[in-house]
């Protein structure tokens, strides 16, 4: 019913991917009864605290992470650039996964009180798989939507946001009111990406945490901006972590 394909990889190497997976997940619930206990606005200033320690995290590799962009600045083979970005990313992972138990907890938390949905363990296991960058396959009605919460949430969290992308306007528009509350209630900002939006009404939205549209919408963006003089008239604001959806 619930297949993940890997780094396009299948099989057993796909389950042992999965398996190590496992222990987060034990997390996760093991934060559930602590994090149901909270009040609303306890719930609500997660965020902050998620942030700080994030922030601290950030510290230890600062370092590491600046002389990475410089070197990806030199390089000038696309094999190289590629291994600089995955140990970029890799190094990104490891900021945020002290904070990743609590706060897909606090996500699911925040679901139950405001959308009236709970993800279930193997939509933990599709939020994990997503945050590390690799590919959840799910068949229709088996919560992709409700999945993408779970990472969309903790990446928002450095501040530096998170497209969510979808095949068309309608579905980003629909996407972004049925999951909205899930991230306001948490103290996060949520727009989407329509076709008739003007610059400002773009600019707006892409400063939002998280960000819905679709494919044509932010390549084009990214086309427009590049013909764009000044900085402040450019719609995006830089990219950091998306979610195909």
């Amino acid at each position: 019913m619930f297949k993940f394909l890997v780094n396009k990889i299948v099989g057993s190497q796909s389950e042992r991917i999965l398996k190590g997976f496992k222990p987060l997940v034990d997390k996760i619930n093991g934060f559930e009864e602590t994090i149901a206990s909270l009040s609303d606005d306890q719930l609500r200033a997660k965020a902050d605290e998620f942030k700080k320690r994030i922030k601290a995290r950030s510290g230890e590799f600062e370092k590491d992470l600046q002389d990475l962009e410089q070197q990806l600045k030199e390089v000038a083979i696309a094999q190289e650039k590629q291994k600089l970005k995955i140990k970029i990313k890799d190094i990104n992972n490891k900021i945020l996964e002290d904070v990743l138990p609590e706060a897909f907890a606090v996500v699911r938390e925040a679901a139950k009180r405001t959308i009236g949905l709970r993800h279930y363990d193997v939509q933990l296991l599709g939020g994990i798989t997503l945050h590390y960058g690799m590919i959840a396959e799910m068949s229709n009605g088996e919560g992709k939507t409700l999945v993408a919460t779970l990472a969309a949430y903790l990446n928002a969290l450095t501040g530096e946001g998170v497209h969510v992308v979808t095949v068309n306007d309608y579905l980003a528009r629909r996407d972004r009111y049925w999951m909205g509350p899930v991230y306001e209630f948490l103290g996060l900002s949520v727009g989407a990406i329509q076709h008739d939006m003007d610059d400002r009404q773009r600019q707006i939205a892409y400063n939002c945490d998280i960000a819905y549209g679709t494919n044509n919408e932010f390549g084009f963006d990214y086309l427009r901006d590049n013909m764009k003089f000044r900085k402040a008239d450019m719609a995006q604001r830089g990219f950091h972590y998306a979610i195909v959806d």
